[in-house]
């Protein structure tokens, strides 16, 4: 496995678990195309943030060698940023509609 197939995988399991919380919770739902494009940067900003930690996709394929904790870590963190993503922006909307409304 490359790099780029590993950060290929870690933004389709981002949008796998933005999608899947969002059909669990229907009320963080922004439709199909709202929760992809969600899941897609949630899961781009976590595995950059924490990716610095070690679990980049470049350190998981090392010296050719791949490392399947490191894998594991990374697919956790994508679909964190996935979910926290749509958290963040759910909770982004709610206090602008609250602001618009005490006007």
């Amino acid at each position: 496995m490359t790099g780029t197939l590993i950060s290929l995988i870690s933004v389709f399991i981002g949008i796998i678990a933005a999608n899947v919380f969002a059909g669990i919770k229907k009320r963080c739902s922004f439709g199909f195309t709202g929760n992809t494009l969600i899941g897609v940067f949630g899961s781009i900003f976590f595995i950059k943030s924490f990716g610095r930690l070690g679990f980049d996709p470049w350190s998981i394929v090392e010296n050719g060698t791949f490392h399947s904790t490191l894998f594991i870590i990374n697919c956790t963190v994508s679909a964190l940023g996935g979910i926290l993503g749509l958290l963040a922006v759910k909770w982004i909307e709610k206090k602008l509609n609250t602001e618009k409304h005490k006007e």
